[in-house]
């Protein structure tokens, strides 16, 4: 199991590694051979440059921030003319990205902070830095704990990558689904409350809330004995089996409980506005679409509804 380490290990990469000069000797060493493994910014400068010495002390703040995304590597243009020259450098100062091993990007003058930390982040746009976890790989590693049925070795790995990232929407629906999964609802629509009302819609966010929607109407219900028994006696009786499907899919029994709205869909496809299919559509979501319940389910409701 991965637990995302909160920096008592492995230090971020010294300012040392990340902000160097070169020369003319080292230059395809530390800028063409080093954008191979990340980018790296050139910065040709000179002494009696005003704006050079207004534009570096930005520059490498800028690039400490990214964390090991970026580096940066300073040339004098007067101790190192043959570079520049080469690049066609005629002002300075001059910044250029080079990325595996190729101009990419770059700019003139002394441009702002604001301006120089949206250069770097479109430079770097996806990367994960050294020495930073890979959120991605941990939420898909959560996922799978999760579908072998560890919930709390899951819920303890989202936790982990809210730490580190509280605002993470992947992290909270996948917690909130823990929670609904072990039966804690309270605490799963209290992790749903966390997450902002513009990605309500998030596929996973309503997924969890129509799991917690189904976990409350099951409630309701009575012991699925008493109403295989009701269905039993009037066969029928649609409500019944409708309440029955609904018990059942809180108790787990996926299966049964598609069985049930099938059955209804079958005998009277219109019955309550088509409702049956309606709470087997919300089955399917709180399930998720690659579920094998879900996948079975959608082929038996298609070949009910197009016979």
């Amino acid at each position: 199991m991965t637990i995302i380490d909160q920096g008592n290990g492995a230090a971020n990469p010294a300012a040392a590694d990340l902000i160097k000069d070169t020369t003319t000797q080292t230059f395809v060493k530390d800028v063409i051979e080093e954008s191979k493994r990340q980018p790296v910014l050139i910065d040709f400068w000179a002494e009696w440059c005003g704006p050079c010495k207004q534009l570096t002390p930005v520059l490498e703040k800028a690039v400490k921030a990214a964390k090991g995304k970026v580096k940066l590597v300073k040339m004098n243009i007067d101790q190192h003319p043959a570079i520049p020259g080469q690049m066609g450098i005629q002002s300075i100062p001059a910044v250029i990205a080079f990325v595996n091993g190729q101009p990419a990007d770059g700019f003139m003058g002394a441009v702002p902070e604001s301006q120089l930390n949206a250069f770097i982040e479109k430079l770097t746009k996806g990367m994960t830095a050294p020495g930073e976890p890979n959120i991605a790989e941990i939420l898909q590693e959560a996922e799978a704990v999760l579908a072998e049925g560890d919930t709390a070795a899951a819920a303890q790995i989202y936790a982990e990558v809210l730490q580190h990232d509280s605002t993470n929407i992947a992290a909270l629906a996948g917690l909130a689904k823990c929670y609904a999964v072990s039966g804690a609802m309270e605490q799963a629509k209290q992790t749903l409350a966390m997450v902002p009302e513009s990605k309500r819609n998030d596929p996973a966010v309503k997924a969890v809330q129509t799991t917690i929607d189904l976990a409350e109407q099951a409630q309701s219900l009575g012991p699925v004995a008493e109403l295989e028994q009701k269905v039993a006696a009037n066969p029928l009786d649609h409500q019944a089996r409708f309440d029955l499907a609904t018990a059942l899919n809180a108790q787990g029994d996926r299966t049964a409980a598609t069985a049930q709205l099938l059955e209804i869909v079958k005998r009277d496809r219109k019955w309550n506005d088509d409702g049956a299919r309606k709470q087997l559509v919300q089955f399917f979501e709180a399930w998720g679409g690659t579920d094998d319940a879900t996948v079975e389910g959608r082929k038996r409701l298609s070949t009910i509804l197009f016979s």
